[in-house]
């Protein structure tokens, strides 16, 4: 297992992204994050945080609950109920893989008449077998459909493996 990146450089790509967020939705009349469970939501939560310290962008958070390792199945469920109308989503992943966990995860927004929809990934790995594309990424890393990444935000020493 290697070290891809560690505390500080996820910190400051976290500090990237927001400022990037920040100015293509400047003029946004709500930001919503949409942090996918486990990581997703640890980085969506970041992600908001560091937003807050440099904008006073009206800021939302929710939770997709869905399970990973069978999307097909899974009930998708939102943690609680937002007004969605002329609202910005950003739909927030720790690892974008093949893209089928978020084309799953957007279903419950798409009926709610959103301004926009983005996504946000710390790590993309570019195996794209759905058409999606993230608008904010950490890092790109090409690697082998054997390898997995391992991203750790819940502590206090953030990481990223590959293994």
């Amino acid at each position: 297992m290697s070290e891809v990146l560690n505390h500080g450089q996820i910190q400051k790509k976290i500090t990237r992204m927001a400022y990037e967020i920040y100015e293509r939705n400047l003029y946004s009349s709500g930001l919503i994050f949409a942090g996918i469970s486990g990581m997703g939501l640890h980085l969506s939560r970041l992600l908001s945080e560091e937003l807050r310290k440099i904008s006073d962008l009206e800021i939302e958070e929710i939770e997709v609950h869905l399970d990973k390792d069978n999307v097909a199945q899974s009930s998708i469920k939102l943690s609680k109920g937002l007004i969605l109308r002329g609202k910005n989503l950003i739909l927030v992943d720790d690892v974008l893989n093949t893209g089928k966990t978020i084309v799953y995860a957007m279903k419950p927004f798409l009926e709610g008449e959103l301004s926009k929809m983005e996504l946000a990934v710390l790590v993309n790995r570019a195996h794209g077998l759905f058409p999606i594309r993230p608008d904010y990424t950490g890092y790109e890393l090409s690697t082998t459909l054997n390898e997995h990444i391992k991203v750790d935000l819940s502590g206090d020493q953030y990481s990223v493996h590959l293994h």
